[in-house]
């Protein structure tokens, strides 16, 4: 296929390159591209470039350039990308390149890559391009000229697709987190026995986000202590004693019977202690059962995703799991999730006698079609690969309204459910929040004391928005 001095275009699924002879003076090849927040993030991941006018607001805000830019050298790739796939192509070997930066790109800008052949030097094959990217108002900028080695041999073949690049910031994540406690006053929350760095800096963090007012319950020095080892100030924070952590359990729980704190927080005590002190007062009782959910961002799944309970039923019977159902659905809605799917998980797909929790599942699955489970979609049983995934959910359950888009997943047993969490944080990268529901108040709670301030922060929304909920509906 000859070329002519105009826009070199191939075809979409198909790579042609343009040899020395083919080439003409004047012949030009385009490329328009959009800049995105993922184009910076993919470049400063592959590049190593952390420059914070690329990937920090506030510094970029502040910069001479007043907000985020990109790479320089993104622009540059762009023009490597023409060359490369289509003038002249494959087999094309970079020599020297020039290049001249007369504008920022933000993001949104869209960029025209144009190159055009200069000239040609019929003895070592060589050519010069003169390269021009402009933006979407005509404005230069970049600009430059290239000398490369052009193919002699012609190639025509299938376009090879670039790798996907799966991003996943978790401080973006947490941003978004954060964003859905904006707009509502901060609530008294008892944060019980914070004898431990990570507890201490989440309350405090949660505080200055304007998620709670924290109430610190505990053994004074050894809080003081805490905070002075991990550099944190205690100026201004309400502090309650208690000599221990049994005792600074059932002052929480007496607090919150009386209204005086609408959240608590756990610390570095047991989760049985906290939990007996809650039992022991029956005002803090609501009609179900206590369960936790987890809150997942998982890099691979597009939404989050909730996986109950890891934490407190060993061995739930139908009675449990329909509770531990109704609370999960209710955390989902309130955090925004208008219909939550749950998909109700299983080793068998089909009801087995064998298989307890497939008989489990069908039986949810019944009580929600009769209304005694209510407020959203329960379909089971379920594997987790046919739960989350798309492929999976349309060639073993097609017609499942919740296969492959769950927004819930409830584990047979606590067993599973915390190995499973424990995979998501592990293996797959994910970031974890928790929260304990089925009490007056919502009570967060972090599993294992490594957990980090963020995770004390971000279960600190979720018991923010909880809290309001309560407000308006008691539960």
């Amino acid at each position: 296929m000859s070329s002519s001095p105009t826009d070199t275009l191939n075809e979409p699924d198909m790579i042609e390159n343009v040899t020395f002879d083919e080439l003409q003076i004047g012949q030009t090849a385009r490329l328009v591209r959009t800049l995105s927040q993922d184009d910076i993030r993919a470049f400063a991941a592959v590049s190593g470039d952390t420059n914070p006018a690329h990937l920090d607001q506030a510094y970029a805000d502040a910069s001479m350039f007043h907000g985020v830019i990109a790479h320089g050298m993104w622009g540059g790739a762009l023009i490597s990308a023409v060359l490369g796939t289509t003038l002249p192509g494959p087999g094309t070997i970079y020599m020297e390149q020039s290049l001249r930066f007369s504008r920022p790109v933000r993001i949104g800008d869209t960029l025209t890559v144009t190159v055009t052949v200069l000239t040609k030097e019929p003895e070592k094959k060589r050519v010069e391009l003169d390269c021009v990217v402009t933006n979407q108002h005509g404005d230069k900028v970049l600009s430059g000229v290239a000398k490369v080695l052009a193919p002699t041999e012609k190639v025509r073949q299938p376009r090879i697709h670039a790798p996907h690049i799966q991003l996943f910031d978790p401080e973006a994540r947490l941003k978004a987190l954060l964003a859905q406690g904006q707009g509502l006053s901060a609530v008294r929350c008892g944060v019980v026995h914070p004898c431990h760095a990570g507890a201490l800096e989440g309350a405090l963090r949660a505080a200055r986000e304007g998620l709670i007012e924290p109430v610190l319950i505990g053994p004074p020095e050894r809080i003081r202590e805490t905070a002075e080892l991990a550099g944190l100030d205690l100026q201004g924070i309400e502090l309650i004693a208690a000599p221990h952590s049994a005792a600074a359990a059932a002052t929480a729980a007496v607090l919150a019977a009386e209204g005086k704190v609408e959240a608590l927080m756990a610390g570095s005590l047991r989760k049985d202690e906290l939990l007996a002190a809650v039992q022991a007062v029956p005002a803090l009782h609501t009609r179900r059962r206590l369960s936790h959910v987890f809150r997942f961002d998982v890099p691979t799944y597009a939404k989050p995703l909730l996986l109950t309970d890891a934490v407190l039923h060993a061995a739930p019977t139908l009675a449990e799991k329909a509770d531990i159902a109704r609370n999960a659905m209710d955390l989902a809605r309130i955090m925004g999730v208008e219909t939550p799917r749950v998909a109700v998980l299983s080793a068998a797909e089909e009801i087995d006698a064998s298989v307890p929790s497939s008989i489990d599942a069908a039986s949810l699955c019944k009580m929600a079609e009769r209304g005694q489970i209510a407020g959203g979609l329960i379909d089971g049983p379920l594997a987790f690969d046919s739960a989350v995934s798309a492929q999976s959910a349309h060639d073993k359950h097609p017609r499942s309204p919740v296969a492959g888009q769950a927004d819930v997943l409830l584990a047979p047993d606590m067993e599973t459910a915390s190995m499973l969490g424990r995979q998501l944080q592990y293996l797959a990268g994910a970031t974890a929040s928790g929260l304990i529901m089925g009490a007056r108040v919502p009570i967060t709670l972090v599993t294992h004391r490594q957990d980090t301030a963020n995770a004390y922060l971000a279960s600190a929304v979720l018991a923010k928005r909880v809290a309001h909920h309560y407000r308006l509906v008691k539960p």
